[in-house]
Parts: structure tokens; sequence; C-alpha cells
């Protein structure tokens, strides 16, 4: 990450209320499918069944209190992420959803207003290192809480396996440099 910054940009797709749970995400009965990317064939279909066929790559889904409640399951934000949302705002996340979903590459941001300044179809724009969401739609600002620096890292680099197959090979790469070198 070059720039200091993990800016995106994209359209409100839908609104959703209080109180998303993982079942709502993702259906329990899925939960033998072991293919993350087939995860996002359900995203939504108890619930919301039009969203997921609609949904275009990068847009962003806003909500209101403790969206991912309930159980603890990776593929709720597996659904999302590879259903192609781009980011995800809330006014609060549960803690287990929120660390899945950084280690999966999808952007969790704490926006306690965003449920009331955004609608569907708005374009935003989020510094996700600043915490900043810019309504471009409104011409307004939304405030957010700005990621730790270590979730920046891990977004940056698609989440925690790019981070960490990143950081594996930089150090083979440097363990082979100074075999090379005689071991200095």
């Amino acid at each position: 990450m070059a720039s200091g910054s993990l800016i995106l940009r994209g359209r409100v797709r839908a609104v959703l209320g209080d109180d998303i749970d993982t079942d709502l995400i993702y259906p329990g009965r899925y939960l033998n499918i072991t293919d993350r990317e087939k995860t996002a064939e359900h995203l939504f279909e108890l619930v919301y069944p039009d969203l997921r066929p609609a949904l275009q790559p990068g847009e962003f889904l806003v909500a209101g209190k403790n969206f991912g409640c309930g159980s603890s399951r990776e593929q709720a934000a597996a659904a999302l992420k590879f259903a192609g949302v781009g980011a995800v705002l809330a006014a609060s996340f549960a803690r287990i959803f929120y660390r899945n979903a950084i280690n999966l590459g999808l952007p969790a941001v704490v926006a306690p207003r965003a449920l009331g300044e955004c609608a569907a179809g708005d374009e935003l724009e989020l510094d996700l290192v600043a915490g900043e969401i810019r309504n471009l739609t409104r011409q307004s600002a939304v405030p957010a809480a700005p990621l730790d620096p270590r979730a920046v890292e891990l977004l940056a680099e698609g989440g925690l396996i790019g981070y960490l197959k990143r950081k594996y090979a930089a150090a083979a790469a440097d363990a082979a440099a100074r075999a090379a070198a005689g071991g200095k």
C-alpha cells in the first residue's frame, strides 16, 4: 500500500436493519459446503433472495447495529466477500464476524450514522485509514471509525492468507539471499 491509504469507491446496493445474524447472511443448512467461493450462491437467500443476483462487484451494504451476530461461522463473511461485496458499513459488528471479515479481506467499517445517512443507490467513497465516508450522491460526510493499521495491512493484502504469503515469501527470499552471501 504505497500511498498509505485504502480508498474504496462504490454504490450502496442495499440498506439492511439491525441484528443481521449469520443465519440470515448464510443459512446454516449450507455449512457442509467447503468451497468458500460457492458460499456466495446462498447469500441472504432466506430473507433477501433478490439481493445476491442484483449485487454488482464492489457494491456496499449498509446496516444497523450488531451486524454478523449469532454463530461464529466464517462462511457468512466468505459469502459476502465471494459474492463481490466491496465493504459492509454498520453501526456495529459482532466481534467474531468483524475479525472473520478482515481476515478474509472484506472491509467492515464501523459507521454508526451510515444507516440514516446512506440510501440504496448512493455513491460512496470510503477512506479506511482516515475513517471517512463521503456520500458523493448527497455531497455529505458520514463519520466512521478508522481501521486499525493492522486491519488495513491485512485488507491491502487481500486478507490474512495474502498477508502471510507475502510475509513468508519475503522471509524466504531474505534467507536465500543470506545463504547465497555465505550466511552473513
